[in-house]
């Protein structure tokens, strides 16, 4: 379908034996060399895709500026103007991901596996979107193999599979934010059955819990480490993280173990992660063009500011919708029951009305 230059093929393992001499690591450390390799390929694939999304953008942005319609040219239309603004945000973020995971490589950290699988997911998910929209800005054009387009988008939609797929990326982000917040909560458990043996965590965990159900915030604040031109969304980066957090802390109570069985949950949770990252790491970038007076700092600014009002919008109504939606378990119902009837049916379940 796509990467007709890369030598794709099927590998099929049959008794294969693998002589001692040849182990890479230890005998049974196989899956943390495998995640080592997986994690920069991770990281790597965000670094390469912001850059083919740069070229994509330059090609919308050309077409736009270029094509005339009604008289005028196709870039002063508003549909126009919000595909190529929502283009450039997708890019800029995935970027900061990059930029983010890399710096904290450089810094010795050896812990960076949930950002690199959730920079693989936006990223390739940003580049599918980029590139789709490009070519529908372009219009017939985009679809005609000369402007080239056409071959991007068929060679980006591996990027979704290879690497981990997204959907089971997404239950990785999941689950590894609920086990460290599972052993936060049990961290709790032990201090509240002994209560003097660490008073610090109970104190703390249960004042941050209290002030959330009161209404009143855990405390947290990014005054101080984002740009003071920056502060609201820094606001509604910390609220949205506190609402993420009290679903995280609820599901988890009710689930416990069980968590891992609950897909439709754990997807919902999965994306409220990935744009709670996104919006940390396009404040950290544009707090920083800011403070430095980079050229470009004030058009970072409302992209950041832009992503932050959207990201913080989707958080919110997701989480609530996770908290107290009745409707939400009747949707998993429906889906697992629909599911079912089509792997029964072995395809579409529905009638033809025309009687054919």
């Amino acid at each position: 379908m796509g990467i007709k230059a890369s030598n794709t093929a099927e590998v099929f393992f049959d008794g294969v034996r693998v002589p001692s001499e040849n182990v890479l690591g230890e005998v049974g450390s196989g899956f943390k060399v495998a995640m080592h390799i997986l994690n920069n390929g991770r990281f790597g694939m965000a670094a390469a895709l912001a850059g083919t999304m740069r070229g994509i953008i330059a090609k919308a942005v050309d077409h736009a500026t270029n094509r005339t319609q009604f008289g005028e040219k196709i870039h002063n239309f508003g549909l126009i103007q919000e595909k190529l603004a929502r283009m450039v945000m997708l890019q800029y973020v995935t970027e900061s991901m990059a930029y983010m995971v890399s710096a904290n490589m450089d810094q010795g950290a050896t812990d960076f596996q949930i950002e690199a699988a959730i920079s693989k997911i936006f990223g390739s998910e940003a580049a599918w979107k980029v590139t789709d929209e490009c070519i529908q800005i372009m219009g017939g054009m985009g679809f005609m193999k000369e402007p080239g387009v056409e071959r991007v988008l068929r060679d980006l939609r591996i990027f979704r599979i290879f690497e981990g797929t997204n959907d089971i990326l997404r239950l990785f982000v999941a689950l590894q934010g609920c086990m460290d917040k599972g052993k936060e909560l049990s961290g709790l458990g032990s201090a509240l059955k002994n209560p003097f043996g660490d008073a610090g965590l109970l104190l703390g965990e249960a004042g941050k819990q209290l002030r959330r159900r009161a209404g009143l915030g855990s405390g947290l604040s990014l005054s101080g480490l984002v740009h003071p031109e920056l502060s609201r969304s820094g606001e509604l980066a910390v609220r949205a993280l506190e609402q993420f957090a009290t679903v995280v802390e609820a599901k988890l109570i009710k689930h416990k173990k069980g968590i891992v069985n609950e897909q439709f949950l754990l997807q919902r949770l999965a994306d409220g992660a990935i744009d709670l990252y996104a919006m940390v790491v396009v404040l950290s970038r544009a707090s920083r063009s800011l403070s430095e007076g980079h050229p470009t700092a004030q058009h970072e600014k409302m992209l950041c500011d832009t992503w932050c009002i959207e990201a913080a919008a989707r958080i919110r109504e997701g989480m609530a919708a996770l908290q107290s939606d009745p409707w939400q378990q009747e949707l998993y119902r429906n889906f697992k029951s629909i599911s079912k009837a089509l792997v029964e049916r072995g395809g579409v379940v529905t009638s033809n009305p025309l009687g054919f």
